[in-house]
């Protein structure tokens, strides 16, 4: 795990950079198809933080390090007839992008007497491929999840833009930093609380983390390349 602390020295090198406690950003490993026993490996060198990108990845492993403790984020899509699956295991799903889905899961959440963590993912690029709602939406919807039974809204997740251009990723950090404070302080009940912007990856979270990100989320840094999909 020597990569791990590799990646923590970055990010406390790019907190320095920017002023700010290095402990005011949170690393979170992107596991990403990884075999449970180098997952374990991980956890047991200290990572507290994981994020799964598919439902069927975050069933797959979680039984295995459940033992251990760590935090569970969903960090890909979630379709509403994987919610049930989901709330199995996630402490917190970043990609909430519809009011359909909110209402899902706390519909869900109510049933099951739990509480859920709950992330507003903002499409910052544009870009068609990507999930998302626009950055002019985020403030709607937000409101419209931190008025439901269950889900606490903790803040708003991107993956920036697909450019090689350190100020187009940038630009869209920013915007979505704009998008958590213009919401955090609406004064609107539920939002206070909304702080967290999980933005940045293994490429460009020293980007992210000079524009505020507070969970940056590394896969291939620490891991290396992900493994390929089984074949079907």
């Amino acid at each position: 795990m020597a990569r791990l602390g590799h990646v923590r020295e970055r990010v406390g090198r790019a907190a320095d950079a920017a002023g700010r406690p290095a402990a005011s950003v949170r690393l979170m490993l992107a596991v990403k198809r990884q075999p449970e026993a180098l997952v374990r490996e991980a956890v047991l060198a200290g990572a507290t933080l994981l994020g799964d990108n598919t439902v069927q990845e975050l069933v797959a492993h979680a039984p295995g390090i459940a033992d251990l403790g760590p935090e569970l984020h969903l960090i890909g899509h979630l379709q509403s007839n994987k919610v049930n699956a989901a709330l199995r295991w996630a402490t917190c799903v970043q990609t909430v992008d519809s009011v359909a889905l909110a209402d899902r899961l706390a519909r869900r959440c109510v049933t099951l007497g739990r509480d859920l963590d709950v992330m507003i993912q903002v499409n910052v690029s544009g870009e068609p491929a990507k999930h998302g709602v626009a950055p002019e939406c985020a403030g709607a919807l937000a409101e419209h999840v931190a008025g439901l039974d269950r889900l606490r809204l903790t803040g708003f997740m991107t993956v920036g833009a697909l450019s090689d251009e350190d100020a187009v990723v940038r630009a869209g950090f920013r915007r979505l930093r704009e998008v958590r404070d213009e919401v955090a302080g609406s004064g609107v009940p539920g939002t206070a609380h909304a702080t967290e912007l999980s933005m940045g990856m293994s490429g460009d979270l020293e980007s992210a983390v000079a524009e505020g990100a507070t969970i940056v989320r590394v896969g291939s840094a620490v891991f290396g390349d992900r493994p390929a999909r089984p074949a079907r």
